[in-house]
């Protein structure tokens, strides 16, 4: 939103509450940029209207599915409580899931815990374990032994999201160092729109793998092309690849869907891999739903 600079450029003269009230049908990113404009803007954006109209509209009922629900209600200010739920996401429904908001925008964003995912082998102590890591936002993380049938999946209703918004799910995970069956294994990620399929696509939960294959060698048939190793090539183009998010954790995109206004459908997110060789040292937090290209 271009705005013009230098000083007080006549807002003064109009009431506070009329600039505040302009101010809330911009976005949270604007409200900060233009009070740092004029001190006219800068204190009608500390009006808790402001951002009362930036919070979701069912803030108050999402808050209270948490423990700590009455001191989240009780901030000083609209404001300050916006900015707690973009910086520190919260437990909800007795810790199977955490909420935050996206800071530019006040788009809701949830994590699904491991324990409230589908994976498959997962209550039988020889394939999985449950663990609990203090860096988890969650008081137990999944931790994978050995399986060579891998099967995680997760649901969320779209009416949970915000409307007219461009979604990604991603598996929130870490390899352990002793990690193996991964290393150039690619694995089947998709999305299921009330059971039918949106979208698929093969990612890589090994993070260094683009450098390692910068390393390998592609065998050459004389005077023929290896049409296997042109398939492999074109799979790896269309990859997608795990990166490092800022807590220290990794995450891989799952897949991405738009949610409509007024649309109730359930997403179905998966991950798997279900070729026979055995693979080890996964530990996965959850799966995590953002707008779409909202790092973290």
């Amino acid at each position: 939103m271009a705005v013009a600079t230098g000083g007080d450029i006549g807002f003064e003269v109009l009431p506070e509450d009329c600039i505040a009230n302009a101010l809330s049908l911009t976005s949270p990113e604007d409200a900060c940029r233009l009070s740092l404009v004029a001190s006219a803007f800068y204190s009608a954006a500390q009006f808790d209207a402001v951002w009362e109209r930036f919070l979701p509209a069912d803030y108050r009922d999402i808050i209270s599915r948490s423990g700590d629900a009455a001191d989240l209600l009780a901030s000083a200010s609209k404001k300050d409580l916006y900015f707690r739920l973009c910086d520190n996401p919260i437990l909800i429904d007795d810790g199977t899931k955490s909420f935050s908001l996206e800071k530019k925008s006040g788009k809701k964003c949830y994590m699904l815990a491991a324990r409230s995912l589908k994976i498959v082998w997962s209550d039988t102590p020889r394939y999985w374990q449950w663990i609990s890591l203090p860096e988890s936002r969650f008081g137990e993380a999944a931790e994978l032994l050995d399986v060579c049938w891998l099967e995680i999946c997760g649901n969320i209703n779209s009416s949970m999201l915000s409307p007219n918004t461009n979604y990604a799910a991603y598996l929130v995970f870490t390899l352990q160092p002793r990690a193996y069956g991964f290393e150039y294994q690619p694995v089947e990620a998709s999305i299921e729109i009330n059971g039918h399929e949106a979208q698929k696509k093969t990612v890589y939960l090994d993070h260094q793998r683009p450098q390692k294959e910068g390393y390998t060698v592609i065998p050459r048939r004389i005077g023929i092309f290896n049409q296997r190793v042109i398939h492999r090539m074109r799979q790896r183009e269309n990859a997608g690849y795990s990166k490092e998010r800022s807590d220290k954790w990794m995450e891989v995109e799952l897949g991405e869907f738009f949610v409509k206004n007024g649309q109730d459908a359930e997403i179905a997110m998966c991950l798997m891999q279900i070729k026979s060789h055995w693979k080890s040292g996964v530990i996965v937090q959850g799966i995590e739903v953002r707008p779409k290209g909202e790092d973290k």
